[in-house]
Parts: structure tokens; sequence; C-alpha cells
């Protein structure tokens, strides 16, 4: 028995002795890196996030407006408004039937040289037209096609001539009509993108007013509550207008189009037409 104990205790004596280290091994520091470096002001002991793969392209800042070249910002808008038209060749029977009957109305006119304005704009076949009727100068003279100047004409024969001698008889004849545009090239609604305009084929002709013998004009403008008998003029020629042409646009349709009367002859599939 005291063997026993003196095992015991001579064990214990041995351990005491020995101890436990006060510090278990220290791992080695990784190397300090891109992919690892603390960002300044971040606590240490936080997790890094890792930079992107190294095969990762970095994404391209888009290139700002003021770095754009002219020509580089023609090209993004040709592409927008996508190829341009051809200029639609007219068909030579139809067009000489149109000049006799341009002729036979009264309308002074002179025929020019083809246009071709690029970009989808120009008239195979256009005409200068400086008098509607006998007497009725259109004022500036519009470059526009054939069939857009005959319809003009029958319009102003057979509806203004008989609604201005009945609502503006003490003014005297119509002398003059006043376009805003007529042939030029351009988008609609002199938008920056978008289709076409219907000027830049010579097939639209915006008026403006109505002169008469008096000296009094009667100037398009939002007429809708208007009771007087130039309000009344107003609205039967512009009603009158899409009996002649495929699309009227007056001051009630937008604000494009509150000074004028927008009149074009674009063919449209069941003949349709669009009267606002």
């Amino acid at each position: 028995m005291p063997f026993r104990i003196a095992a015991v205790l001579l064990s214990a004596a041995v351990l005491s002795a020995a101890g436990l280290p006060k510090q278990g091994p220290t791992p080695e520091k990784r190397p300090v890196t891109e992919d690892t470096a603390p960002v300044q002001g971040q606590d240490k002991d936080a997790p890094v996030p890792q930079n992107k793969p190294k095969d990762e392209a970095p994404a391209k800042p888009a290139m700002e407006e003021k770095d754009k070249t002219p020509e580089k910002a023609d090209a993004e808008k040709k592409e927008e408004q996508g190829p341009p038209l051809p200029i639609q060749a007219e068909n030579e029977k139809d067009h000489a039937a149109c000049l006799v009957d341009l002729k036979a109305i009264g309308a002074t006119f002179e025929e020019v040289p083809k246009i071709d304005d690029g970009s989808g704009c120009g008239i195979d076949k256009p005409l200068k037209l400086s008098m509607v009727l006998p007497g009725i100068v259109l004022k500036p003279e519009g470059t526009i096609r054939c069939e857009t100047a005959l319809e003009l004409a029958r319009w102003t024969k057979e509806s203004v001539l008989p609604a201005a001698s009945t609502a503006l008889a003490e003014e005297g004849e119509l002398t003059t009509i006043n376009q805003a545009s007529s042939y030029i090239c351009r988008l609609r609604n002199n938008a920056k993108t978008g289709k076409i305009s219907e000027h830049a084929r010579g097939n639209a002709i915006d008026i403006a007013s109505f002169t008469f013998k008096s000296g009094k004009s009667i100037a398009i403008e939002p007429r809708d509550e208007d009771s007087t008998l130039s309000g009344a003029f107003q609205r039967a020629v512009t009603a009158a207008g899409c009996l002649y042409f495929e699309t009227v646009l007056d001051p009630g349709s937008d604000v494009a189009h509150e000074n004028h009367l927008h009149f074009d002859v674009l063919q449209r599939r069941g003949g349709y037409r669009y009267c606002r």
C-alpha cells in the first residue's frame, strides 16, 4: 500500500513539473496581396471580398455624349432610323395625266429637275406651284408633287371658295393662300428620330392662312369654340380637306399643328384616311 501511494504522488509531481504551454502554435501569416489587403478604415479582422476572376474583363464605360464626334452622332442617328427609303419613281402615265388636269383647272406651275437630298428625301418629278387657281396665289410658291398640287387646287375650287363666299363675302375674293411648308427634308414634326415626313417626299403642304381682297387674313388657329363666321369658315374647309387628302391635321390634333393645316396624299391600305 505505501508503495502505491508513493507511485501516485510521484506521477503527480512529474505532471506538475511539466505543465502545459502558455500559448499554442501560431499559424503563419498570409502574405498581403491586392486580394487580401484590408481597405482603409475597415476592421482588419473583417472578411475581405475576393477580386473578380482574372479572365473577366472589366466593363467598358459608356461613351459620354460630349465625347462623341459629329460623325459618330450622325452614324448612331442613322442606325436608329434604319436604312433610308429610296425616292419613289412616279408612273409616267399617271404623272402626264395629272399635269393635264392641273393645267385644265387653271393652276400655274413649273416643272423642275428631280430632287434627291439623300436620307430618303426627294421628289422624282417635282413641280413648283405658284398659283393654285387663276387669281389665287400660293405664297410662297411651293415645291410639291403633281398629285399634291392637284388636290390642293380641287379643294380650293370646290370647298374653300364656296365657304368663303358664304362666310366672308364682305371681304371680297380670295387672293392668296399662305403656306407654311411644302417640300423640306426632315422627319415628322421636326423630330430628331422617327419616320420621315411626307414633306420630304413632296406629298404634303401646310396651310397657314387665307388672304382676301379687302386685305383681311384668316389665320389657322384653335377655333373649336369660335362662334364667329371666321371660325365657321376654318372648320368648314378643314372638314372638307379630308375629301381630297388622305391626312388632315388641324390645331386640335396636337401641339405641333396649332397654327396650320397639314394636308398630305400618303396612300394607306384600304383607302383609310386620317382626319383630326
